[in-house]
């Protein structure tokens, strides 16, 4: 049986998109404490930090000095995170272009037609 005043556990990725959410919104850089109250308080201020400095390694968040602690903001929006994970993922393996093309087969219509357009406008084509 189930203890009913334990919450479903979230994974890494659903944490650090809410988290980055609330940096999004808020006025200028915030400290793991306003990050905390916005999420509703039900994380431990511990586990803020660690996902804070985890998006600090990937480039997702930046801080700067804010008296003992620090105050963070987002650099990077869910799309960009998303973006630097599927970088680490191809850079991990051997054969990039075997990687690339098994996705790039996977591709249905639509977004192998936005992927072609979005290759063609990242190489200036059409810009005479």
């Amino acid at each position: 049986m189930t203890d009913p005043r334990q919450r479903p556990r979230r994974g890494q990725g659903e944490l650090e998109a809410l988290v980055l959410s609330a940096l999004r919104e808020a006025d200028g850089p915030a400290t793991a404490g306003w990050v905390q109250q916005r999420l509703g308080g039900d994380l431990a201020h511990t586990t803020v930090i660690t996902i804070l400095t985890r998006l600090l390694g990937k480039g997702a968040v930046t801080r700067e000095r804010a008296g003992r602690s620090f105050a963070w903001t987002s650099a990077s929006d869910q799309a960009g995170l998303a973006a630097h994970k599927m970088r680490k993922v191809l850079d991990s393996e051997n054969d990039r272009s075997a990687v690339l093309a098994s996705f790039v087969t996977g591709l249905g219509p639509d977004d192998e037609r936005l992927l072609r357009d979005l290759l063609d406008r990242a190489h200036g084509e059409g810009d005479d």
